[in-house]
């Protein structure tokens, strides 16, 4: 999930989600993370790959848990089909924590190459900045991996902490308070020992990637933004670097959900989930139907569209007397999932009012979950 629109403290833009503490209370305590991978894994029985190898781009690893789930299954349902996974990633601390996912990804699966970058979500599928300047000041890092056991692997990763100083640093754009790269850079990682048979598929420096099979876009935008921007930005420009066959699945927070239900106990007016999948779907239509090729969606009907995760929490933990911990990560949730600034935050925390409210809507429902949506793009020329 990723940013709200910034709000200005002390001059300063200031994004909700530059706070590390609420993003990583937030995927410990829901299965979020597993759910969203269940739904992908759903797609990997509609695709077809072909030679030379399965190609996959996240467009926002996160922590990395999404991807690596989501390996698993095409390990289970490939076993011996090359694997080129591109990954999106602007945040260092969510790139160490994506590398940490993979070493047992490249021990279970050798024909593995793996691809993180910081670039554009317009750029980072063909690996390529748009702009000259960016092309040629562009950071290639290709990090063969010796060793057969995911012990070796794992080291190796936990070494590359002077590549993320050097690849991932940000700064600030003056207009969103967005995080931009200050050099664009490309990590490739693989195994040493296949290199040989890896080496067609293995990305270079300067020759785009297309013809992906699967782009997940699990919350790769702001919740808030108009449907133009998420469709002219982020939403077509994806679903161009689909091949034939391919399938982008989208993944969004619909709001209609008991952590909603606490937001409004505190804000009565918030609604923060203004582009339903409909909307896109109809501005995407509209948007890729310019093109020479042709694209279908899959996202009409609610028993397919619709799945919900939850907080996790035992049984008597819901009971009578809901602990404060408890309450405090319920509440941590649903503020984290609508997307709530800081300095509104801060004025509900004065009062102990919010935690009443959270377990109002915890007693209510016997536990707390939320509601997402899904949809999926088909390139089929």
């Amino acid at each position: 999930m990723t940013d709200p629109l910034p709000i200005k403290i002390d001059d300063h833009p200031f994004r909700f989600f530059d706070n590390r503490e609420k993003y990583l209370l937030f995927v410990t305590t829901t299965s979020e993370k597993a759910v969203i991978a269940e739904r992908v894994g759903r797609e990997l029985g509609r695709i077809n790959p072909r030679p030379p190898a399965l190609k996959i781009f996240d467009a926002g690893m996160g922590n990395g848990v999404v991807l690596r789930r989501v390996l698993q299954d095409m390990h289970c349902r490939f076993p011996t089909v090359p694997f080129v996974v591109v990954g999106k990633e602007i945040s260092m601390e969510d790139t160490r924590l994506s590398l940490d996912e993979l070493p047992d990804r490249f021990a279970e699966h050798p024909q593995t190459v793996v691809v993180i970058s910081n670039l554009y979500y317009a750029e980072a599928p063909g690996l390529m900045p748009n702009q000259a300047a960016a092309q040629e000041n562009m950071q290639w890092w290709d990090v063969p991996l010796t060793g057969k056991t995911a012990h070796d692997f794992s080291k190796q990763i936990g070494e590359l902490d002077d590549i993320l100083q050097q690849g991932w640093q940000t700064k600030s754009s003056t207009k969103t308070g967005n995080p931009l790269y200050v050099t664009p850079s490309v990590l490739v990682l693989y195994r040493e020992d296949h290199a040989f048979s890896l080496h067609d598929i293995i990305p270079q420096r300067g020759k785009s990637m297309q013809d992906y099979d699967l782009v997940i876009a699990a919350q790769p935008y702001r919740s808030r933004t108009s449907a133009d921007f998420k469709v002219d930005k982020i939403l077509a420009p994806l679903a161009r670097f689909l091949g034939v066959g391919g399938r982008m699945v989208v993944v969004q927070s619909t709001g209609l959900d008991p952590g909603m239900e606490i937001i409004r106990q505190v804000w009565p007016n918030e609604d923060p989930f203004l582009t339903p999948r409909h909307t896109l779907i109809t501005a995407l239509k509209e948007a890729l139907n310019k093109d020479t090729t042709s694209y279908t969606f899959d996202g009409a009907s609610d028993d397919r569209s619709l799945f919900t995760y939850h907080m996790h929490a035992l049984p008597e933990e819901i009971g009578s007397n809901i602990g404060t911990s408890t309450l405090l990560a319920a509440w941590n949730a649903a503020v984290y999932v609508a997307q709530i600034e800081d300095d509104r935050l801060n004025e509900v925390l004065r009062h102990g009012d919010y935690l009443e409210a959270t377990k109002r809507v915890i007693h209510r429902h016997g536990g707390l979950w939320f509601q997402d949506e899904s949809f999926v793009v088909v390139r089929n020329t």
